[in-house]
């Protein structure tokens, strides 16, 4: 019986280490994981710096490198306050209007204007294969506000890396 007893204890004091070898299997792919995700959301800043690069360049091909070939949602949603304004001087205001990253590819590559938008309370999430972006921005127009609003971002890690799917804005321009 002592032998028995002995025995019990040893068991019993070495069930705290088994649980802790768990744990730190478990924390050790947590970190990892935490690890690839900060990669990620640090991949998609680079993404979101490179946009903004090619803006302030007036590079359209830069710009389109940024995107799936294929993607072209690109949706601008006036504010009820924008609309409202819109409306009163063309019934013909569209609350929602369509476009696409080439459309502004091209007007990048074209105009003289200086642009250059500014980007603050950014929120990126993702699983490591899609991703959603959140920000307000400023848009500037030759260093004065021409639109502001907020911003999303729908990207996905292709085979070449992070690229964007679509960006949907609210837009806010001044009265």
């Amino acid at each position: 019986m002592l032998k028995l007893n002995h025995l019990a204890l040893c068991a019993l004091a070495l069930l705290p280490i088994v649980p802790s070898a768990q744990t730190l299997g478990m924390s050790a792919a947590q970190a990892q994981t935490a690890n690839d995700h900060r990669a990620d959301e640090a991949a998609i800043e680079q993404v979101m710096k490179q946009y903004h690069a090619a803006i302030l360049a007036h590079d359209g091909t830069a710009l389109s490198g940024l995107f799936l070939p294929d993607a072209s949602l690109w949706l601008n949603v006036l504010t009820d306050s924008a609309y409202a304004r819109a409306q009163s001087k063309s019934a013909a205001a569209q609350k929602v209007r369509v476009s696409n990253y080439r459309d502004f590819a091209k007007l990048l590559s074209t105009t003289t204007k200086s642009f250059d938008p500014e980007h603050s309370n950014v929120v990126i999430h993702t699983d490591g294969t899609i991703a959603a972006v959140y920000f307000d921005f400023v848009f500037n127009v030759d260093g004065k506000a021409n639109n502001r609003g907020s911003e999303t971002w729908q990207l996905v890690k292709a085979a070449d890396g992070w690229r964007v799917a679509s960006i949907v804005y609210s837009s806010e321009p001044p009265a």
